[in-house]
């Protein structure tokens, strides 16, 4: 077992020129986390060749004595590139280079966030998974010739749902392709994240731990630092152990099912970074232990 972090942790602090990325990693292996998640708009310019960046990136990571353990990056196979399918396949393909190039074992992409609602088109999720699915095994086929596993995560709100991404892994049908759990981000689609972490736990390769102070529509806007769900309830990002989510119950769902791999912290919540992720790594470390 290893215990990672997503450098979107320190997002807040990076975006505003108090900490830069190496810093960032600096930070995360003095906090103790075996490695470190890099993410597309917080690690790369994606205007410029990214193969150097992640060379330069993947230094950094060794000078600070962690391993990077994924990239994690966007895509829309509906909406990307201008609507080009076969564009968007190719543009992500460019970012499986890179993570060939970091020495990430894995690359999470995201699939879809569907058609736009002003856009007078819609389509259930089980009517576009043939293109999605096609899309997603030609990235996993090509990423497999680089050592790279390709991944999609629970993510977006239209590819978010257990049922939706169990049946995008099945529809792939690729060995080099596997889910990504994220353990809060099922309740952005009003699911309970135990049951759903069930439902997927035998296609996990990797997990984001995360939690998530609730409140239903009915309590009211708690204003700054919080979203609605896809039904329209609060949610806020906080430290592992300090939310609704059920983290050690679906820690052990996930042990249950044989997962040992890596689990990454991504924290976006209110509180300080530094703060944040000791506190999450300790509790997290204690509820795998526990669980």
């Amino acid at each position: 077992m290893k215990f990672s972090v997503s450098l979107y942790s320190f997002w807040s602090v990076i975006r505003t020129g108090k900490m830069t990325p190496e810093d960032a990693l600096q930070q995360a292996k003095e906090l103790g986390f075996d490695a470190a998640e890099a993410v597309d708009f917080v690690n790369f310019d994606a205007k410029e060749d990214l193969i150097p960046q992640a060379e330069k990136l993947k230094t950094a990571a060794e000078k600070a004595g962690l391993p990077i353990s994924s990239l994690a990056v966007g895509a829309d196979f509906l909406n990307g590139s201008n609507q080009d399918t076969e564009k968007e396949i190719a543009r992500v393909k460019g970012w499986v280079d890179a993570a060939a190039a970091l020495g990430a074992p894995r690359m999470r992409h995201d699939v879809t966030q569907g058609y736009a609602r002003n856009s007078g088109i819609y389509r259930s999720y089980a009517a576009l998974l043939p293109k999605l699915s096609e899309a997603c095994r030609e990235v996993a086929a090509y990423a497999q010739t680089k050592g790279v596993m390709t991944m999609t995560e629970n993510h977006g709100f239209f590819s978010q749902d257990s049922q939706r991404v169990e049946a995008l892994y099945n529809a792939v049908d690729h060995p080099n392709f596997g889910l990504l759990c994220d353990i809060g981000n099922f309740l952005c689609a009003d699911e309970d994240p135990a049951s759903a972490a069930a439902r997927v736990a035998p296609y996990v390769k990797y997990v984001h731990a995360k939690d998530f102070i609730y409140k239903p529509y009915s309590a009211g806007d708690p204003g700054e630092g919080s979203f609605q769900t896809r039904g329209g309830n609060y949610l806020r990002g906080t430290i592992v152990g300090h939310g609704n989510v059920p983290v050690k119950q679906c820690l052990h769902l996930l042990k249950a099912s044989g997962f040992d791999g890596t689990i990454a912290i991504e924290f976006e919540g209110m509180e300080p970074p530094s703060d944040a992720l000791r506190i999450g790594l300790a509790n997290l470390k204690r509820y795998w232990e526990e669980a």
